[in-house]
């Protein structure tokens, strides 16, 4: 099992992030206590050559990281057929006790790089590299991160078992259940789309207020955040059943398939772009105030907000074609 091509890739992928993050931390606690771009001692200069070095290692694991979420997501939906009672990912993912901690870290750590990847680039804007400093104190906290989550997912494949009889997504995603899955397919479908309509009001807004008056990008990461979570209360509460033509079928991950025209992706990629986008838009825009940046730092903000505003529309057009080709009616 473990030795089939994703699943090596994916290992290799971690295991390379793990390395680099560790290395990257132990060089960043150098960096917080003898970073002097004052100074024009010999120690400094070598530091400044090394935060180059260790930069650019650590921007590749995180593009690398960035794909990782993907690709796991993708080779659990191809890995069903291989479990008796499994039809998509959740299968794959409920094969043993660690499939779905496997995938929250890997959304987490999709996240987290995602907004450093951003303060590193707005970093680099500046003359003299006024976020060093910040940007490697993110490094010690988005380490541990990256290796809990390459610990979990070796578990998780180290444990995968063929034989195991795992929980079909129709087990799962039913209110009969407990927990935070159950919630979302219980959630009233009117409800749903109000409230999804209300989120892509509140990110227009504040993206467009954002891209008026160049600030306010705090409440357009705060909207943009809260859109996600709804976005994805509402594929599973109502968005699916229109993509399924079944008024019972929530789950978030058989939309991934191709018999379903992969419309899973037209929805999550953007959605996911989207969201981190908005997010580092937030985390940097008190940064522009640094002289250095006042200059580069607002434009790289103007095209964060409209990349991101283009994002969360493009998640829309898809849910709004899902519902106006589905034959199912759910309101009369």
């Amino acid at each position: 099992m473990i030795f089939q091509t994703p699943i090596l890739a994916l290992l290799l992928v971690s295991a390379l992030a793990s390395a680099v993050a560790l290395w990257s931390g132990w060089f960043a606690l150098r960096v917080l206590r003898r970073w002097n771009l004052a100074s024009g001692s010999r120690e400094q200069l070598r530091l400044e050559r090394a935060t180059e070095l260790v930069s650019t290692l650590f921007r590749f694991v995180m593009l690398a990281e960035l794909a990782a979420l993907v690709l796991f997501v993708f080779n659990a939906d191809r890995m069903a057929p291989l479990f008796v009672g499994a039809m998509c990912a959740v299968g794959t993912l409920s094969a043993n006790d660690w499939g779905f901690p496997a995938l929250y870290l890997k959304i987490a750590v999709f996240f987290a790089a995602s907004v450093w990847l951003m303060l590193d680039h707005a970093d680099r804007l500046g003359r003299d590299y006024p976020l060093t400093r910040l940007k490697y104190g993110a490094i010690l906290a988005i380490a541990p991160l990256v290796v809990a989550s390459a610990g979990v997912q070796l578990t998780y494949f180290l444990n995968l078992e063929t034989d195991v009889i795992t929980s079909c997504c129709s087990k799962v995603f039913t209110e009969v259940n407990d927990g935070i899955a159950a919630e979302m397919t219980g959630m009233d479908p009117g409800l749903a789309l109000w409230l999804l309509a209300g989120a892509g009001l509140a990110v227009a807004l504040t993206g467009g207020a954002s891209l008026w008056r160049g600030r306010g990008h705090g409440a357009f990461a705060l909207a943009g955040g809260a859109f996600f979570l709804v976005a994805l209360a509402a594929i599973v509460s109502v968005i699916s059943l229109y993509v399924y033509d079944h008024p019972n079928h929530h789950c978030p991950f058989c939309i991934l398939k191709p018999e379903y025209g992969y419309v899973g992706y037209a929805l999550y990629l953007p959605l996911f772009t989207a969201t981190a986008l908005a997010l580092g838009a937030g985390a940097i825009r008190p940064f522009a105030r640094i002289d250095s940046l006042k200059a580069a730092l607002p434009g790289m903000l103007r095209r964060q907000t409209l990349s991101a505003l283009i994002g969360f529309g493009l998640f829309g057009v898809v849910v709004l074609w899902s519902i106006w080709r589905s034959r199912l009616i759910l309101f009369g």
